[in-house]
């Protein structure tokens, strides 16, 4: 179940019949066991079980499928970018090294199977009873539930946390579909935006930093598909490319060139000159100032390298 966005604090609901979490900056996941053995789901379907070893004490909730953020705490706040090095990987080994650096915690905030049966049409008061009921494994622990917008919308602003999810109380929770049951609200701006072609940074350089053929990357045009399929242009990134995560999404890169745009736009010269266009099927999360009125992204910088959700459409805010 997916949350509509608000555009800013007034278009938040309010009233009784809503209450309100903290919006995590993290990975979704249900926490499978229903087939006897844990298995970690990401939006996509993919399973990433084996990139959060820590996370094995799930296994303890009978037969359940829990859904909740997988986060890495920096004191009481998530850290992205320290999430970003988990996400992809899918060597047991390296993850278990990984883990014993910067460990994860898995944020449970609903419940849709529980010892087997489907909760899914109950209430979302029903299943919170249901889930605080559950034993918390190590690494686990429940969203906090506050019934009212502002106190909370002021500290998650104040503490760098990056928004607000408004849930009806009355809801029922609807796998796959986005619904207006639930509604989210962020304090910065972020969207998975597909990369469309790359600029290398300089020349192209030899050793670590040429990856895959790609060389080390410079900026990253971005797009996103409209409600016709078309494919527009969101902008020019050029911050957050460095190191690993740069590394990472050349290789992801290498093998999707192809001789044409795949926009339907024209594209200012100075964001095209010296890019290598590329098949849309890479998606970068990226955090940007704001939406401008042509639709493009006021300074954005990629936050991460996102294969376990899909692109957010260009009507998206």
């Amino acid at each position: 179940m997916l949350a509509t966005r608000a555009a800013d604090k007034p278009d938040i609901p309010r009233g009784p019949d809503w209450r309100y979490e903290v919006k995590w900056d993290g990975v979704r996941a249900l926490a499978d066991t229903t087939s006897g053995t844990l298995r970690l789901r990401a939006r996509s379907g993919s399973d990433v079980t084996v990139a959060y070893p820590e996370l094995a004490g799930l296994a303890a909730w009978p037969g359940a499928v829990v859904d909740g953020e997988i986060v890495v705490l920096a004191g009481s706040v998530p850290s992205f970018e320290a999430l970003a090095e988990r996400m992809h990987v899918r060597d047991a080994a390296r993850a278990r090294r990984l883990a014993a650096r910067s460990p994860v915690t898995f944020v449970a905030f609903d419940v849709l199977v529980l010892d087997g049966t489907d909760v899914t049409r109950r209430p979302l008061d029903e299943r919170r009873a249901l889930l605080e009921a559950l034993p918390l494994p190590d690494r686990v622990q429940l969203s906090p539930v506050y019934p009212d917008l502002d106190p909370l919308w002021d500290v998650t602003r104040e503490h760098g946390l990056e928004g607000v999810v408004a849930k009806r109380r009355s809801s029922t929770y609807q796998p796959g579909r986005r619904s207006a049951d639930w509604v989210k609200a962020a304090h910065r701006a972020t969207r998975v935006a597909a990369v469309v072609g790359w600029r290398p940074e300089g020349a192209r350089e030899a050793g670590r930093a040429a990856v895959a053929g790609v060389g080390r990357l410079g900026a990253v045009l971005l797009g996103a598909p409209d409600a016709d399929g078309r494919w527009r242009y969101l902008g020019r990134a050029g911050s957050g490319l460095g190191g690993r995560r740069g590394e990472d999404l050349a290789r992801a890169l290498a093998g999707l060139t192809r001789a044409a745009s795949p926009l339907a736009e024209p594209v200012p010269a100075a964001d095209a000159r010296g890019v290598t266009w590329c098949e849309p099927r890479v998606g970068v999360d990226v955090a940007y100032l704001q939406r401008l009125g042509s639709g493009r992204l006021r300074q954005p910088a990629v936050r991460a390298l996102r294969t376990d959700v899909p692109i957010d459409p260009w009507e998206a805010p």
